[in-house]
């Protein structure tokens, strides 16, 4: 009579172990990795969300200086879209993705044309297709605007027949965003911005769902269910379809969930091989930024809430309207809303949760201040107040 094996037992994680294992798959926590540079941190992260909110600068610039530090903002796109190495599709939202991951993409793709519209409808799809593919072949890369105009005069949402195609066409991979110019979408056919390898791919949706949740768990290091789903957009039950094939290991992490439940968290089995250690990055984050942009994740392991108020009623903020986490020793510690005013760096509120803070707060000012091209930095409302004298003397005396 044969024995079925004994399951393993599921490694026990603490709370602090969750948080350095984020924070190192991240890249918030040993020596960055300068020779990868920006394009190294777009293949780990796997995903780089676009906002159009441009403060300090666009979000998706100020991800890859939260972890490498004060790189210059040109190489920065042009390490994004430069060789045809990225592309934009709908993953946790608009994003910047890998090239490699076109074909991971594959599922989603499928599923817009089993829909068979986007929100928009074309009033004649087959014309304003054929159209736009003909234009892109002849004339491409090509802007909405360089297509005949994205909309009909009205609101934003008042799109063109031409932009409705461009989109669907995008949506349904025959089209692919290339890069941003001037905020505007550049498109080409497929046929020519991705490499025949990867085009010649196409994976089914077990296959594309299986391999998004193994790397949104390997850029996450740890994460509950919902965190893989939350990572690229998937359902619970995409990544419940998945998981247990997906390189990713169980894991029970203290405060999360069901104390010893099973498969309460998964974390990626090359984070747990080793202890993190190493450095600890100083630096205000994009409220978009992939360790942030899942609020129920930032609040169980940062103990830390924050909400973007961009959209707020000003009256009614708390933070201000682009307020920016600040991370210092592994840990949140406060939020910075900045401004620019010539070449000076704005604090129009700084909110710092301990005295603690304001020593990496002064030098996350100055470091955002130097990247941006200012060379000087002013405070102006600190909460608590009580720290406003300190925060002051800290900056000047960086």
């Amino acid at each position: 009579m044969s024995i079925a094996p004994s399951p393993k037992p599921t490694v026990e994680l603490s709370a602090d172990e969750a948080r350095r294992l984020a924070l190192r798959a991240q890249g918030m926590m040993g020596a960055p990795d300068r020779r990868a540079g920006v394009r190294g941190v777009l293949r780990h992260l796997g995903a780089v969300q676009l906002d159009t909110i441009s403060v300090l600068a666009r979000s998706h610039e100020l991800v890859p200086c939260a972890r490498l530090g004060a790189v210059g903002r040109a190489p920065v796109e042009a390490a994004y879209w430069g060789a045809g190495t990225s592309f934009e599709y709908w993953s946790h939202a608009a994003c910047i993705l890998p090239i490699e991951e076109w074909p991971l993409f594959a599922f989603r793709r499928r599923a817009f044309i089993t829909r068979g519209h986007r929100w928009h409808r074309l009033a004649d799809a087959e014309k304003s297709c054929a159209e736009v593919r003909a234009r892109l072949l002849s004339d491409g890369p090509l802007t909405a605007g360089d297509l005949g105009g994205a909309r009909n005069g009205g609101p934003w949402w008042d799109w063109s027949e031409t932009k409705i195609a461009i989109e669907w066409l995008l949506d349904i991979g025959e089209v692919v965003c290339t890069e941003r110019r001037s905020w505007k979408r550049v498109y080409d056919l497929a046929e020519r911005a991705v490499p025949a390898a990867l085009l010649a791919q196409d994976p089914d949706d077990e296959s594309c769902l299986r391999r998004l949740v193994g790397q949104a768990g390997a850029a996450l290091g740890v994460a509950a269910r919902a965190d893989l789903a939350d990572y690229h957009r998937l359902k619970a039950e995409q990544v419940d379809a998945v998981v247990a094939d997906s390189g990713l290991v169980p894991v029970t992490v203290q405060g999360w969930g069901r104390a010893g439940a099973p498969g309460a968290a998964w974390a990626d089995p090359a984070a747990l091989a080793t202890e993190p250690r190493g450095r600890h990055r100083t630096t205000l984050l994009s409220p978009f930024d992939s360790l942030v942009w899942d609020r129920a994740r930032t609040e169980r392991i940062f103990g830390f809430t924050h909400r973007l108020e961009a959209y707020v009623p000003k009256p009614k903020r708390v933070y201000g309207y682009f307020a920016m986490p600040l991370l210092a020793g592994g840990r949140l510690v406060g939020r910075i809303d900045p401004a620019r005013e010539g070449r000076t760096l704005i604090a129009r509120q700084a909110s710092l949760e301990s005295p603690a803070a304001v020593a990496p707060a002064a030098r996350a000012l100055h470091e955002a201040a130097a990247w941006v091209g200012c060379d000087a930095v002013k405070v102006e409302r600190v909460v608590p107040e009580g720290l406003a004298g300190p925060l002051t003397a800290a900056v000047a005396a960086v």
